[in-house]
C-alpha cells in the first residue's frame, strides 16, 4: 500500500493539474488506509458522506493509474460513484445523506444475511444536518450493527458553527478524560473473553458518562470510542478492528487535520476547500484567486452596500460562506449574518420566520444545494408570499464537480410555484439591479447566476422583463436568458437572428412574446438549465436549446457544451439554419 505521504503527493498533483477538493482529502488519507486494511473494499459496504475526503479510497481501490484523469470529461469522477467501481458504495456529493443510506445497506444485510460490514463516514459538519440526525434516532430501529466514522477536522467548507460543534470539541479537548481512556481502551482492546469484554464496555460506558457529562451517541445507540488520532494509522486500524469486532452499533470520533501534509492548507484550509485547475506545482494564493471577481464576489459586495442602505437586510448561507461571496458582510454586520450549517431546509424555513417578523432575508445558496429546500421554499416562504431573496449561486452547469453538483433543475424545479419571481442578471449592473427589485418586492424572488466571472456591464439598454438587444426585425427571435446573452449576441453576429434578453424568467415578457408571434416570428430559448420544464417550456418556443433530459457528467465546461451541441458554433448551425428555412 501506498505510503501516506505518496498519496498526499498523488492527490496533491493532480488537483493542482485539474482543479478539485484539496484540503478535505489530504486530512483524510489515513483514514482511507485504515478502512482498506480493516475492510474488504468491494464486498463491505463504505458509505462516504461527500466524497471530497475520498480521494485517497478512489487511489487504494484500484484506481491510481486513472487518478491523473480526476475530474475531466471521461475520466474518474470528483465524488464516490458506483458506476466507476464496485468500491463505491454510493453516490456522495452532497453532505448528510451517508448515515442513511448506510443504515438501508445494513437493514437490507440483516435481512438477507450477507454478513458484509457497513461503514458510513461522515463529517463533523455533516452530522449535524437534519438529515444526518433523523438517521441516528432511526439507528437502533433499523439495525443493531452499523459502524459510524465521524471525521472530525473542525471544519465544513466555512469554519464550523453550532453547538455541536462545540460539544465535539470539548469531547476533543477533554484532557482528564483523554488520559484515563488511553489506558482503559488499550486493555479493552485486547481482551478476547466476551464476558470480560462486556463488563469493560459497560465500565467503559460510565468512565466516559463521569468524565465527559454526556454520552450522546450511546444515547442513539452507538458505542463510542474516540476521540483516535486521524493520522495514526496504527491507532486507527485498531479502532476500526474493535469496531468491526464488536456485535454491536459503534461510532469512532476520528481527529483529522485538513489540509494535512502541504502547509497552505493547514494554514488555511478554507481557502484550499477547493482550487482551480492549471495550478503549477506549489501553488500560491496569488495562484488560487486567479480569475476572480466572480459573480459570487460581486454578490456579497452588492449585498454590503443594501445592508447600508436598508437595516432590514440580514444574509444567511449553509457553511458556505466564503463559496457564496458573503465573507465581507459578515465581517460588516455580524450581527445580521447567519451561518446555520449544513442545514439548508432549516435556513428556509429560518428565513421565513425573519421575513414574517419583518426583515429582509437574502439567502444565499448553490443551486445543488437549493434542491435540498425545495418542502420549505413552497412551505414555509411561498404560500405566505414573503419577502425571503434567493440568491441562487453556481445556477447552471460548473463542470468538473460533475453530475451532483450541476445547477441546472431550479428552474424546473421552481417555475410552477406560484407567488416566486425568478429573474437571471447577465452582468453585474443588472445583477445590481435585480438585488434592489427583490429587496423592494413583498415577495419570495430567485435570482439566479452561473459559477465564473462576472461581466462588469454588457451595454444592456433598457428596463423591465426583457430588452431586445439585436436584429429585432430578424424573422428568428433567440430569447436568451442571463450567462447566455453573450452566446446568443455571438450567434446574432454570425447568422443574423435576433436576440431578446429575458431577464426575467418568471414572469416573462408575454406582451413582447405575443407581438413577436403575432409578426410571425420564430421563437427560440437558449438557457443554461435543463429544457425539460425550463423557461424555454414556458415560453412555448419553437426550438429550445439548454441541457437535455439526462444527468450531465463531469468535464469541463468547453467540453460539455460542445457535446451537447451548446457551443456558439454548434448553435450558429443550428439556429442558422432555422433562420435560413
Amino acid at each position: 500500500m501506498k505510503s501516506a505521504e505518496e498519496i498526499r503527493a498523488r492527490i496533491l498533483a493532480s488537483v493542482t493539474a485539474n482543479g478539485g477538493h484539496l484540503a478535505s482529502s489530504l486530512g483524510a488519507v489515513e483514514i482511507a488506509q485504515a478502512l482498506v486494511t480493516v475492510f474488504d473494499a468491494e464486498r463491505d459496504r463504505i458509505v462516504w458522506d461527500v466524497g471530497h475526503q475520498a480521494y485517497a479510497w478512489k487511489i487504494l481501490t484500484g484506481r491510481d493509474d486513472r487518478f491523473g484523469t480526476l475530474r475531466q470529461l471521461g475520466g474518474l469522477a470528483p465524488f464516490p460513484l458506483p458506476s466507476e467501481s464496485a468500491a463505491d458504495a454510493a453516490v456522495a456529493g452532497h453532505a448528510g445523506s451517508a448515515l442513511s443510506v448506510a443504515l438501508g445497506m445494513a437493514a437490507a444485510r440483516d435481512r438477507r444475511g450477507t454478513g458484509v460490514h457497513v461503514v458510513a463516514v461522515i463529517g463533523d459538519a455533516s452530522i449535524v444536518n437534519g438529515h444526518s440526525f433523523e438517521a441516528l434516532n432511526n439507528c437502533a430501529a433499523a439495525t443493531g450493527k452499523v459502524i459510524v466514522v465521524l471525521n472530525d477536522n473542525g471544519m465544513a467548507i466555512s469554519k464550523p458553527t453550532g453547538s455541536f460543534a462545540k460539544f465535539l470539541g470539548r469531547l476533543i479537548t477533554g484532557v482528564r478524560y483523554n488520559r484515563a481512556k488511553a489506558a482503559a481502551e488499550a486493555a479493552g482492546h485486547r481482551l478476547r473473553l466476551t464476558f470480560l469484554r462486556d463488563v469493560y464496555h459497560r465500565l467503559e460506558s460510565r468512565v466516559k458518562g463521569l468524565f465527559l457529562g454526556n454520552r450522546y451517541f450511546e444515547q442513539f445507540g452507538l458505542r463510542y470510542i474516540g476521540p483516535v488520532d486521524g493520522h495514526d494509522l496504527s491507532a486507527l486500524t485498531a479502532a476500526f478492528t474493535v469496531a468491526k469486532e464488536d456485535k454491536r452499533s459503534v461510532l469512532v470520533h476520528v481527529v483529522t487535520k485538513k489540509g494535512k501534509g502541504f502547509a497552505p492548507a493547514e494554514r488555511d484550509p478554507t481557502f484550499y476547500h477547493g482550487v482551480r485547475a492549471g495550478l503549477p506545482d506549489k501553488p500560491t494564493a496569488a495562484d488560487i484567486r486567479q480569475g476572480h471577481p466572480d459573480w459570487s464576489a460581486v454578490l456579497g459586495a452588492r449585498l454590503v452596500r443594501a445592508a447600508d442602505a436598508d437595516a432590514r437586510v440580514v444574509a444567511l448561507t449553509a457553511g458556505m460562506s466564503d463559496g457564496t461571496g458573503l465573507v465581507p458582510f459578515a465581517r460588516a454586520f455580524p450581527s445580521r449574518f447567519f451561518d446555520v450549517g449544513i442545514a439548508e431546509g432549516h435556513m428556509v424555513a429560518f428565513a421565513a420566520g425573519l421575513a414574517a417578523a419583518g426583515l429582509r432575508p437574502v439567502v444565499c445558496v448553490y443551486s445543488t444545494f437549493l434542491q435540498r429546500a425545495v418542502d420549505q421554499v413552497i412551505h414555509d416562504v411561498a404560500i405566505a408570499n414573503l419577502p425571503v431573496v434567493f440568491c441562487v449561486d453556481r445556477a447552471g452547469l460548473v463542470g468538473a464537480d460533475g453530475v451532483t453538483h450541476q445547477g441546472v433543475f431550479d428552474i424546473a424545479l421552481f417555475r410552477a410555484v406560484p407567488n416566486l419571481t425568478i429573474c437571471q442578471p447577465c452582468d453585474g449592473d443588472d445583477l445590481t439591479r435585480l438585488v434592489a427589485d427583490a429587496l423592494r418586492r413583498n415577495g419570495p424572488t430567485i435570482i439566479r447566476y452561473p459559477r465564473g466571472a462576472c461581466p462588469p456591464s454588457l451595454g444592456v439598454a433598457g428596463e423591465g422583463l426583457a430588452v431586445e438587444v439585436a436584429n429585432p426585425t430578424a424573422a428568428v427571435q433567440v430569447w436568451a436568458t442571463g450567462d447566455e446573452l453573450p452566446k446568443a449576441l455571438a450567434v446574432a453576429a454570425r447568422t443574423g437572428v435576433g436576440v431578446v434578453y429575458a431577464r426575467s424568467i418568471k414572469p416573462f415578457d408575454a406582451a413582447l412574446l405575443a407581438r413577436q408571434r403575432k409578426d410571425g416570428k420564430r421563437i427560440v430559448s437558449l438557457e443554461n438549465g435543463c429544457v425539460l420544464g425550463g423557461f424555454g417550456e414556458a415560453i412555448g418556443a419553437d426550438r429550445r436549446f439548454g441541457w437535455p433530459d439526462a444527468f450531465i457528467p463531469h468535464g469541463a465546461v468547453a467540453d460539455l457544451e460542445r457535446r451537447y451541441g451548446l457551443d456558439v458554433e454548434s448553435l450558429a448551425a443550428q439556429i442558422g439554419g432555422l433562420a435560413a428555412g
